[in-house]
């Protein structure tokens, strides 16, 4: 008799197995790595194996597996900054410019998906900023010449008042 059909933890494992993270489980099968609860280690070295599938579907495989752990009460070994680390590298997402050098050694280590957040909103304060300053320098510009246009003219009332 299968260990599964006589332990319904086993049997509750084998189904999570197929159904929540296959790529991951399959993979664990063939490493014979641990699948429920697996290690960030082996996730990271997952991550690794698995870097032709591209950030996008991997990033959906590593979040299957945090699913299929924190759906069955185990800790979530996608959490860790391995894991972090090994997407960061197959991603290669580059730290925001205005952070200083420390926290940006620190970006590597969070989640992908923060990391996505993050770029994309520095990205975006990035333009809205180089949008403001050129109006700026548009209005300082506009100002600068209504400034000297006015000046001539007031030179020139005041030489038109004295002949």
């Amino acid at each position: 008799m299968k260990p599964s059909m006589t332990n319904p933890v086993l049997a509750a494992l084998a189904a999570a197995r197929g159904q929540r993270a296959p790529l991951f489980a399959r993979w664990c099968e063939r490493e014979r790595e641990t699948f429920l609860p697996a290690s960030p280690a082996a996730v990271a070295r997952f991550a690794r194996d698995h870097a032709g599938l591209g950030v996008e579907k991997l990033w959906e495989a590593v979040l299957d597996v945090s699913r299929a752990h924190v759906a069955l009460g185990f800790a979530d070994p996608t959490a860790a900054a391995p894991v972090a680390l090994a997407v960061d590298e197959i991603a290669n997402l580059p730290p925001p410019r205005s952070w200083p050098d420390p926290w940006k050694a620190r970006f590597k280590a969070l989640p992908h998906d923060l990391k996505t957040f993050i770029a994309g909103h520095e990205s975006m304060r990035e333009r809205s900023l180089r949008r403001t300053q050129h109006a700026l320098a548009h209005a300082n510009r506009s100002l600068a010449h209504l400034q000297s246009a006015r000046s001539a003219t007031t030179e020139v009332e005041i030489d038109e008042t004295e002949s």
